[in-house]
């Protein structure tokens, strides 16, 4: 096995330099891909000062999916992995890697999270949807064959959030299986401030309907599960409302956010499953561009 890391970061150097050892340690002689963009705190020059690091992708996009897909594109290994630049993988990260990856196509495992109350940790994730297993993955600790990531052509471009999920849905109606390896883990370290961060609403909804519209077509249930999914956040902020956590129009302001985002999601989810009807669903693919990076640094 040759086993590439792809990268993704966006202004968090000391996060990244941390991430950077622990591959170091933990997975040495693996072919290691920053793509850094467009970050603004000096990962640029870190990146550079190491020796650890293959190739470094300068990105001008923000997104998330065009990272990935920039990163799997400079990849020369027949399997690429996806790190979050959040996280440290540990010891049986890489060896429980190649056990999963050596029996499937695709493989996942659990993040374990410092809180200051102790360690909590993930379990496998799935459910049955049009007849389909969907077993979902952690974009930032998932590891495939180079061939796989080419049949689904990627990440979907369009999306800002939720991209693993629906590269999970692709997965499953092309009939493969997501391993899940308890010993391929890493870990994030408690941070003390920040908090919980407000959902971006629109796009958290636009993201599901698009999802759902593309991968399994507007039909009434996907309508039911999004009217399902909306009713519990409705629900759940509305209680924030009563507690005093946060105010009416707040919460009106936010229904709104929801509505626009499931509209725009599944007209543009419907447009996307009619350009691409092969089960791939991926209109917006790797395959679709060639100027995703600015600069390219290769030390190989």
């Amino acid at each position: 096995m040759k086993l590439s890391v792809v990268v993704p970061t966006l202004n968090g150097r000391d996060q990244l330099e941390s991430c950077l050892d622990a591959l170091a340690t933990h997975a040495p002689g693996a072919e290691v891909i920053v793509v850094n963009g467009p970050s603004s705190d000096g990962t640029t020059g870190m990146v550079q000062d190491r020796d650890d690091v293959d190739v470094l992708v300068e990105l001008a996009d923000r997104r998330l999916n065009v990272a990935r897909n920039a990163g799997i594109d400079r990849a020369s290994g027949d399997v690429i992995a996806l790190l979050d630049h959040r996280l440290t993988v540990e010891s049986g990260w890489l060896a429980a890697l190649a056990d999963g990856i050596a029996d499937g196509d695709a493989v996942t495992g659990p993040t374990h999270q410092e809180l200051e109350a102790g360690l909590t940790t993930e379990s496998v994730e799935s459910r049955t949807i049009k007849g389909r297993t969907v077993t979902y993955f952690d974009g930032g600790n998932a590891a495939f064959t180079a061939d796989l990531l080419d049949e689904i052509d990627g990440f979907d471009e369009y999306l800002h959030t939720g991209g693993a999920r629906d590269a999970a849905h692709r997965l499953a109606a092309l009939d493969y299986e997501v391993a899940w390896e308890g010993g391929m883990s890493v870990r994030r370290e408690y941070s003390a401030d920040g908090g919980r961060a407000e959902p971006d609403w629109r796009w958290k909804y636009r993201s599901l309907a698009y999802r759902l519209a593309k991968n399994y077509g507007v039909r009434p249930t996907v309508l039911r599960r999004l009217t399902g999914h909306s009713v519990r956040d409705a629900v759940g902020a509305l209680k924030d409302v009563a507690r005093g956590d946060a105010d009416p129009s707040s919460w009106f302001g936010n229904g709104r956010e929801v509505l626009a985002g499931l509209a725009t999601g599944l007209k543009d989810g419907a447009v996307a499953r009619y350009r691409d009807r092969s089960p791939r669903r991926n209109p917006n693919g790797r395959s679709k561009r060639a100027d995703r990076a600015v600069a390219v640094y290769d030390y190989r």
